[in-house]
């Protein structure tokens, strides 16, 4: 069999993505914290506790990225630490954040910060927080204010907002994330337009103060499919998933339009269009449909496995690397710089992480070779983290963690990454190497 080459672009970014409520530790005065502390909300009501144990000691991993090879890592600020009273903010915090920014800088890695993943202020959330869009979204602008300005000269690459639909749909509709509330569809749809006008805010703040700072946010996005192939109900159902999933939110920025869904009793978003300099694309799997007309919470559709699809740890999600250029080439269309901000998988015993990073590398260099203004890769997760309401048996981590310890125990896969990493490419020696049995796949 001959050798072959998959190459990337030569500026292309190689990196990892971590969010502080998961590596940080003891972020006690978020709304997360407090929510840990409740009975049954998180898997085996684990605690975050000191998670990775990133606010004393992040240099470690950056050491091992360094040596990984890396070039660029998203991580995320902690809006409770640098205003852990409303309008008081902890100059120790922001200097910490800059010790660790410094020392991305100093390894050569390039840190591209996210200013809201997930998490508020304790303070902030018994107001209501993305409920009311006059509490929420002058406090958000000051916030991002300081530390823009604090932090500007370490970072000009921001994420404003992580994954709107998720954070507004999981929270009130789904009930696995604080406040918990279930099957609220008008609250649900005011939290996302009010995360997208927050969005807009901060973009127009980071770019007063920052005219060159380049400014997105990082959008969940998933193909919608019906189970049952041809089957027109099925399908109409999913495009309707779709729509409500992936397209609401870059209907907003793109255009500056709600989807009609969004519209009713909505302040105009035409402050929202063009407010984004790149787009970060999450993905991690697909989704089925069948109609149900039993189930008109779920839009009549109730979500499925393909029948024996390859699953991951605790039937996290199905393994379909096809979806990762469905997705890139649906947002191609924008003709915007794109980088996938988050992709992986939670496996403990690292069986499938390795052909899950191959296969799903070999769509972005295909979504490189169809010109779709790929720029960069950054996998999820460096290291074991707390996992949300998973807690800590969801294992995404190139390195294994023990958190009761510390202990970094690199996979195989952090060797397979670092390997694609220094090669710039995917090459048939590391296919061979690592996923032989991905070589009449990828190599035919």
């Amino acid at each position: 069999m001959s050798d072959f080459t998959m190459h990337f672009p030569r500026d292309f970014k190689w990196g990892t993505a971590t969010a502080a409520h998961h590596v940080e530790g003891n972020n006690t005065n978020n709304q997360w914290w407090a929510w840990e502390q409740g009975e049954g909300h998180i898997i085996d009501n684990d605690k975050s506790g000191i998670a990775c144990d990133w606010w004393n000691n992040a240099e470690q991993d950056f050491d091992l990225m360094a040596e990984m090879g890396l070039n660029a890592h998203r991580l995320s600020v902690e809006w409770s630490r640098i205003e852990p009273e409303q309008g008081t903010f902890d100059q120790a915090a922001i200097d910490r954040y800059r010790q660790m920014l410094l020392g991305l800088r100093q390894r050569g890695i390039e840190p591209m910060v996210t200013l809201h993943h997930f998490t508020n202020p304790i303070w902030l959330e018994e107001q209501g927080a993305w409920e009311h869009a006059d509490i929420v979204l002058p406090l958000f602008e000051r916030f991002v204010q300081r530390v823009v300005k604090d932090l500007g000269d370490l970072c000009d690459f921001w994420c404003t907002i992580n994954e709107p639909n998720v954070y507004a749909a999981v929270a009130y509709l789904g009930g696995r994330m604080p406040p918990g509330k279930v099957n609220n569809m008008p609250l649900t749809l005011t939290v996302l337009r009010n995360l997208l006008l927050g969005h807009a805010i901060a973009y127009h703040a980071i770019h007063l103060i920052q005219p060159r700072a380049r400014v997105g946010l990082a959008h969940h996005m998933r193909p919608f499919e019906g189970l049952r192939d041809g089957h027109v109900l099925d399908d109409s159902i999913a495009r309707i998933q779709s729509a409500l999933f992936n397209d609401g939110v870059l209907s907003a920025i793109m255009h500056g339009r709600w989807s009609p869904w969004m519209s009713r009793k909505a302040p105009s978003p035409r402050g929202i269009k063009g407010t984004i300099d790149w787009l970060g694309l999450n993905y991690y799997s697909r989704q089925r449909t069948k109609f149900d007309r039993y189930s008109p919470k779920t839009w009549y559709g109730t979500i499925h496995n393909t029948p024996d699809a390859e699953m991951s740890d605790h039937d996290y999600g199905e393994i379909h690397p096809a979806g990762m250029l469905k997705m890139l080439r649906k947002v191609a269309r924008y003709k915007m710089p794109t980088y996938t901000t988050e992709n992986g998988i939670p496996d403990a015993d690292d069986d499938q992480r390795p052909s899950f990073i191959v296969s799903h590398l070999r769509e972005v260099w295909k979504a490189v070779q169809y010109c779709y203004y790929v720029q960069g890769y950054y996998h999820w997760s460096f290291v074991d983290n707390f996992e949300w309401s998973e807690g800590w048996r969801m294992k995404f981590g190139l390195y294994e963690l023990d958190h009761l310890t510390q202990r970094r125990i690199p996979r195989r896969s952090a060797e397979l990454y670092k390997s694609i990493v220094n090669a710039n490419a995917i090459t048939s020696d590391i296919v061979r190497q690592f996923t032989p049995e991905l070589m009449p796949v990828m190599f035919p």
